[in-house]
This record gives C-alpha cells, structure tokens and sequence, in this order.
C-alpha cells in the first residue's frame, strides 16, 4: 500500500470507529456519543524528540523501537521502520457546555467521558492494532502494554513509561499549556491514544518548535484563565503543581461526589479545560 493510501486508510478507521461504533458513547440512558470526529497524526519511529523525551523524563521512558522490541522480540526493526499514529478524540460541545458551568467538581458528562469515554479509547487502541494486524502489520498500543506503567521521573516527578500527549505533539497535533494540558486544533478538551505500527509513513507536519506555541500566556503573555478555573490552586503563572492536581482529581473527595451525585465510580476534574479560551480551538491561531 502506498504512503498516501496507507495514511489515509489508518485515519478512516479511526473515523470510521468514532463515527459508527456503538462502543463511542458515554454509557449514559440516551447513549449520546462520548467524542467528536477525531483528529490524526504520524510521527517517524526514529522522531529524535522520542529520544529527548527519554532525555528529559528518564530512562525508563521508552522510545517507539523500544516499546515495539518488547512487544515483538522476535522481531528485528530499525526505528525508521516504524511509525507512530496519534490521534486526538475531542469532547462533545454538550460535555464541554456542562464542564464549563462548574467551579468545583466535574459535570456528570466530563466524568463519564473520564471514566467510560477512556475505555472507548481503549477499544480504539485495540481496534486499530487488530485492523493493521488484518493487513499484515505488526503494531502495538503503548498503552495497553502489561508492561506500562506510572513512575517517577527525577526531573518532573509523576510521570509513565510512554505519554500519549508527547506522542501527539510529536505526531503535529498540538502544544502544552500552562496547565500542562495538551492544546490542539480542536482545544485542549479532549483525550488522545497512539499505537506503534511497523509501517513507513510520511510524518505529519508540525508547524511549531515551541512546546508552548499554543497556549496564550506563553505565546503572547496574556490570558492564565486556568489559573482561576482550578479548584485546588494547582495552576500558577509558575505551571502545574502535578501532585496536587493528581491528589484532588483522583481523591477520596472527588470520588465520592461522582459516586453519591452520578451513581457510578469515577474520578476527574477537568475545570481547566473548559472556560478557557483554548477549551475547543488554538487561541493563537485565531487570536
């Protein structure tokens, strides 16, 4: 298959999934869709900012060849073999809209789309690896590796085996935030997946070189709008405090709001994603 046909065909099956499978949806009564149409990007296997994020987060931090090695050691693969696929699953407007009304817990729309709407991208991750494997191509979803896991990194404290939003950054889908919040074409609302494919694919462009080029207060000095929507003040013109975010958003007193108001287990917050400027667009791009 051709690049051009190869990079096509992998993003309508994305599409295609978050269009017609009846496993997108926000397991709520009226089973409304958990994301919107998705966005995709490709990032070359041998990509040196793979090798600058193991760099910066630590050792333990794998690069595509790495993860894919351990997936498939039978295998012999140079980096420049492999391609990875990224891709960006927006929130809906409604979930955004309900988001957007809070000043301290989650609306019941953003923590669905937390805790069932990551399992529809889990589906997806394992979706798109079935269909290149129906093609004759090897490929493997970091993600669902029994071998991934949370760490600590020296430099940045929490952190994991492979970052999904790194992934899409290097794959051209967007920049970080004050927040640390990965901002897209399509916002920073959303959550996103990639998959290792042992394929060559023409690498997506990436119209920027600064990690930050999106968000306004970097670019141009303005807005930090998150700053006030974040309940724990985890959000300072100085960045994310990650431990506090991580504490409040997976905490006993989140939890049991979800549990006693919505009826199900779940975590989350998301304030800082909505009621911002960047909510469901590149502020910079258009400002």
């Amino acid at each position: 298959m051709a690049d051009l046909q190869q990079s096509a065909w992998i993003t309508s099956v994305i599409e295609d999934f978050i269009a017609n499978s009846p496993e997108n949806n926000l397991q709520n009564q009226t089973r409304e869709k958990a994301f919107e149409n998705p966005l995709v990007g490709f990032a070359g296997g041998d990509d040196p900012l793979f090798d600058d994020y193991k760099t910066h987060v630590g050792p333990f931090h794998w690069t595509p060849p790495e993860i894919f090695q351990i997936s498939f050691p039978e295998s012999r693969i140079e980096a420049g073999d492999l391609t990875v696929i990224s891709w960006i699953l927006p929130q809906t407007s409604r979930t955004r809209s309900d988001n957007r009304k809070q000043d301290r817990f989650p609306a019941e729309r953003w923590a669905r789309a937390r805790a069932f709407g990551e399992k529809v991208n889990e589906k997806l991750r394992a979706h798109v690896v079935r269909r290149l494997g129906e093609k004759g191509i090897q490929a493997v979803a970091p993600m669902l590796s029994p071998l991934w896991s949370r760490l600590v990194s020296p430099r940045y404290g929490y952190a994991s085996k492979w970052s999904e939003r790194h992934a899409a950054y290097a794959a051209g889908l967007g920049t970080f935030g004050l927040c640390d919040g990965l901002i897209t074409q399509r916002g920073k609302a959303m959550r996103t997946g990639s998959v290792v494919a042992r394929c060559r694919i023409q690498p997506s462009p990436r119209p920027y070189t600064d990690h930050h080029a999106y968000c306004l207060f970097y670019a141009k000095g303005t807005c930090g709008k998150c700053i006030k929507r974040c309940p724990v003040g985890a959000i300072s013109e100085k960045g994310h405090d990650k431990e506090k975010c991580r504490a409040y958003m997976r905490g006993e007193l989140v939890r049991s709001y979800i549990k006693d108001q919505y009826g199900f287990e779940g975590k989350g917050c998301g304030l800082c994603q909505t009621g911002v400027p960047c909510e469901a667009v590149n502020p910079v791009r258009i400002s």
